[in-house]
């Protein structure tokens, strides 16, 4: 039997389901956010929310893939601009990578898991390896500037030490017995400091 109603379906409204998500997701976080305070702060009901979007971890899928996709241009804006230094280079990604975030804390364990369980979903055209950044890497090396190493161990290591923290958040914050706004303190501390090693990492002592 055919339905006696069909939901026209609105681009706005999507739009409005997404932008609460976003704000509840990067609030609250992805386990604390219920579909109903989702729809509350849209002013939809449930079962509209439902219909657009079946579950909250089809939601959070699509916004977690969109602000991927927003990252990734923003780190490639940085490491393909040819008008900054490789060292400027290093302090412009970690900066974005920690502002970033900080404000989607919930990135990094959401790339980890597509990653293991989903690779076709990450943007193929991301990759730092093949970046201007790179190629200024290895200049720095064939001039003496720096070591010549593998530009695999650069790259995990700006990763990892940005990135890492925040996976490992929990652990961190009850170790050190440390609030949210003293573990953002710390983190924007780690904006000034990773560049620092990574220089001293890489500088040739003479």
């Amino acid at each position: 039997m055919a339905p006696k109603f069909k939901i026209k379906t609105d681009g706005s409204t999507e739009e409005k389901i997404k932008d609460a998500a976003r704000k509840l997701f990067t609030k609250k976080g992805f386990a604390a956010t219920k579909t109903r305070d989702i729809a509350a702060e849209a002013g939809i009901n449930l079962a509209l929310l439902n219909y657009y979007f079946r579950s909250k971890e089809k939601l959070f899928e699509i916004i977690m893939l969109e602000n991927l996709g927003k990252f990734f241009q923003g780190v490639l804006s940085i490491v393909n601009d040819e008008k900054t230094t490789f060292f400027n280079k290093t302090e412009l990604l970690v900066d974005f990578y920690i502002s970033r975030l900080l404000d989607n804390p919930d990135v990094p364990l959401f790339v980890l898991n597509e990653a293991r369980d989903n690779p076709e979903n990450l943007p193929m055209q991301f990759n730092l390896m093949n970046s201007y950044f790179m190629k200024q890497f290895m200049e720095e090396g064939k001039k003496g500037r720096v070591k010549k190493l593998d530009p695999s161990h650069l790259m995990m290591n700006i990763l990892g030490l940005s990135i890492f923290p925040f996976v490992a958040r929990p652990m961190v914050q009850r170790i050190r017995n440390i609030n949210d706004k003293e573990y953002e303190g710390l983190m924007l501390e780690r904006k000034k400091l990773i560049p620092e090693w990574i220089k001293a990492m890489l500088e040739i002592k003479k």
